[in-house]
This record gives structure tokens, sequence and C-alpha cells, in this order.
């Protein structure tokens, strides 16, 4: 008896701003993405994205800005490299309207806000899209974040996840220890919304915050939103394995993904879960057409619009290193530092000199490109699935609308036909929709420590 295929999870990978992974593209003539600040982009693209039976939407963010590549923002601002960027749970309610399956995983950095109001926040979300949002949990990179917020710098590394560990408990807390299930009675004879003797309020004296009082939302589908994580760091790979549902990574080579993935999952069953209770996803940019000639033409045509140079500005502030200093064969001195560890480290481990990363910046960013038609795209997706155990991509944009669009009308297709996509929405909350386990996170989850009980 043959084993079922692993059917793929199919995220779009967006930001709202104009330039997120591939930068420059928002020259090229069929680019819509200089109207990311209109509801009209964002619905429009919800509705497509369901139309192609995606699972969810991913928006990342940032607050800062990218300072570091020449000491300046300079080419931040004249190529839009992730500046103007607007807030992302702001759109969530709008997509939700013209959408009815389509999850919503939203970035917001632990450090930009108080556990107490960020929980009330997503409790909305949670209701008003009837149990399809996610949380994508980050603790920053940015020094000049630091300083906009209030703070001398960044923590370091390690650091700001200690905070994070606490900034979850806090959530926990609120989220499923404050409200009993059966506490909203909505009784109009008795005049009785809620009981008060099944509502109560949290105290949390700990290192970084002191909360006490009542969740101001009652309990919504999936309490707690589908949470999300990309730290690969040691530490990172630590916080994923204990609270994440979905980790997002960065790969190019199959085999090292591969034994990052069992990592991952080696640490999530130390931490008395399951393998299988963490999806893997990988990012990735993909350009369709319906021949390979095709496809290569529309790749090359890409990236002659494409700014590798905003790309190095990107990763200048991703690894805390100004690659503008450098000479283009220069050997560059990789070090530690205070930003992304495991982008620092992919760069040290080759060597990288400043020519060879814009060589591999291209297409305007670091994530590798895959051209073709159907099948092949089809067939490099698959071994990706099977040789990195991995569960599913984050479709970068590329051209906007474009990328998506062709991927749902061209690749979908084939994907479906080998029984590596679905056909259908499954009924339920996003956590189910992934996980097919109902809409609250399971019992070997650690969230259980802070359930309502009694």
């Amino acid at each position: 008896m043959s084993t079922p295929k692993k059917k793929i999870v199919l995220n779009a990978f967006n930001m709202n701003c104009v330039g997120h992974i591939n930068h420059g593209l928002w020259t090229h003539p069929r680019d819509t993405s200089v109207d990311y600040n209109t509801l009209e982009y964002w619905t429009s693209l919800a509705a497509t994205l369901e139309r192609g039976l995606f699972d969810g939407l991913f928006i990342a963010d940032i607050v800062g800005v990218y300072d570091v590549y020449q000491g300046n923002v300079d080419v931040t601002l004249r190529e839009s490299v992730q500046l103007p960027v607007n807030d992302p749970t702001l759109l969530v309610s709008a997509m939700a309207a013209v959408t009815r399956n389509l999850g919503f995983g939203i970035t917001v950095n632990v450090n930009s806000e108080q556990p107490y109001t960020f929980a009330r926040r997503f409790s909305t979300l949670d209701h008003l899209t009837r149990g399809r949002i996610g949380w994508n949990i980050v603790t920053g990179y940015l020094d000049s974040a630091a300083r906009a917020t209030g703070q001398a710098g960044l923590h370091l590394h390690d650091r700001r996840y200690d905070q994070a560990d606490e900034y979850l408990e806090v959530l926990y807390k609120l989220w499923e220890g404050s409200w009993a299930d059966d506490a909203v009675l909505r009784d109009r004879e008795v005049r009785r919304f809620a009981d008060p003797s099944r509502v109560r309020p949290i105290s949390h004296k700990g290192e970084f915050y002191q909360v006490e009082g009542y969740h101001l939302s009652e309990p919504s589908r999936q309490r707690t939103p589908v949470l999300y994580q990309a730290g690969t760091s040691t530490r990172g790979k630590q916080f994923a394995a204990r609270h994440a549902e979905c980790v997002f990574i960065f790969g190019r080579d199959k085999q090292a993904t591969r034994a990052a993935v069992q990592s991952i999952r080696e640490q999530a069953v130390a931490a008395g879960r399951r393998p299988g209770d963490v999806k893997i996803i990988l990012g990735i940019a993909v350009v369709p057409d319906r021949s390979r000639q095709a496809a290569e033409e529309k790749l090359a045509e890409y990236k002659r619009h494409a700014s590798p140079e905003a790309a190095l500005t990107h990763f200048s502030a991703s690894t805390g290193i100004d690659f503008g200093k450098y000479g283009l064969d220069e050997v560059i001195p990789y070090g530690p530092t205070n930003a992304i560890q495991s982008a620092t480290e992919h760069a040290k481990q080759r060597g990288l000199t400043r020519r060879q990363l814009l060589s591999e910046m291209a297409l305007g960013g670091r994530y590798p490109a895959l051209a073709g038609d159907a099948a092949t795209i089809a067939d490099e997706l698959e071994s990706w699935v099977d040789e990195a155990d991995i569960d599913g991509f984050n479709l970068t944009r590329i051209v906007t609308p474009e990328s998506y669009e062709d991927f749902i009308d061209i690749v979908v297709p084939e994907l479906q036909n080998r029984g590596r996509f679905k056909t259908a929405y499954t009924e339920g909350s996003l956590r189910h929709k992934l996980f097919g386990e109902g809409d609250r996170l399971p019992a070997r989850h650690p969230v259980q420590a802070f359930r309502y009980s009694g």
C-alpha cells in the first residue's frame, strides 16, 4: 500500500510596503506594489489567493529602517527598501470581508508594545476572521527600531528570546486563562451576558513584564492565534521548538535544510510535542510560464528591473554588516553581530564577497529563484518537500499581482494533478486547516499549563 503524498502548505509572502524581498521590481510596468496603501490592492490580492486555494497570506513587518548600508538610508529611500512601511494588522479586516478561508499570518515585534494591549488586538482579529488569524513572532534585529522606540539599543540576541519567552507566557495567561469557555452566556431573559464567577484576572510578575488584569476580549475561536516564527539560530530553534506551529526557513541546499528541519523537529519532541506539530515552510521565488523558454525570458525581463544594490542594503541590515565599506572582491571579515545570526552564518560559511553577493541578488533578493514550466516547477517543489522534509513554501512576490496569478493559473493545477495540493478548502479555523486537530492548540503544547481550570 503506497504512502499518501504530503500535501504542500502554500503561503503568499508579502509586506505592507513597496519593496519587500525582491527589490527594484516596483519599476516594472506590470507591477502594482506602489498601490500598497490602498484597500483595493489588498482585497484584490486576498480574493486572488483564495481563488488559488492558498493556505494563507503571510505579511512581514519591521519597526525601524535599514540604515546600515553606507551608514544612511539613501538607497533605502530611493528604492523603497521596506520604507515607507505601513501597519499590517489594519489590513486584515478588509481582506477577511472578501474571503472565507484564507488565513492571515501577521508579523508583530514583541518589543513594539505591551502584551496586554497586543492580546486584545489579536483576539479581536481572531473574532473578526472567525479563527483565521496567525501571529509571526519576531524579536527584532534593527538597532534603528530600538532607538526609535525609546531604547538605548537592541538587547543581545539571546536576551531578546528570553524576553519573548516571557511575553508568550503573559499572552497564554490572557488568551487561555482569564475566561472560561462557558463564561459568556448572552442570556437576555436574566440579563446576564457573562458569568462573573467564570472570568478572572491574571497576575504576572516577571523579569520583563508586570501584568495584573482581566483579558479584555471574550474567548475567540482559536483563543491563541496560530504561532509562526522564523528564527533558525540555536536560540531561535529552541524558542520555535517550544512555541511555534509554523517555522519559516531560508535554504539553498536540500541536505543542509533537511538537517535544520530535523533539529527543529527533534527539539519539539524533547519539549513534549510531536514532530508534525511544527510545519516547516521554505521561502522561495517562482517565475512560471507555459514553456521553459518563456519562463527564462520572463526571469531575464524581471532582472532588468531588479536592484541588486537595494538587496545588498536589505542584507546589510539583516546581518548588521555595512557591505558598502568593502571593495567588490575584498575579503569581508564576517564576525559575530547582534542582528540575524542565521543570515550572517550563511554568508560567513561561503566567504561571499560583495561581488558574489550582488551576483546572487540579481533578482533583487536572496531567495532562490525557480523558473520554468508547470512540470519543471512542480518537480522542484516536490523534490524540496521529499528531500528536505519541509511542509510547504512561502511564495514571495516578484511582480505584483502577476507572480501569484501565474503560480495559481500554471503551477497549482499541476500540483493538484499530482496529488500534492488540495482541490478544496477544509472547513474550520486556520489551525484546523493546517493540522486537522480542531481550533485550539493541543494539550501537549506548553500553553496547557496556563489554561483556565476549575
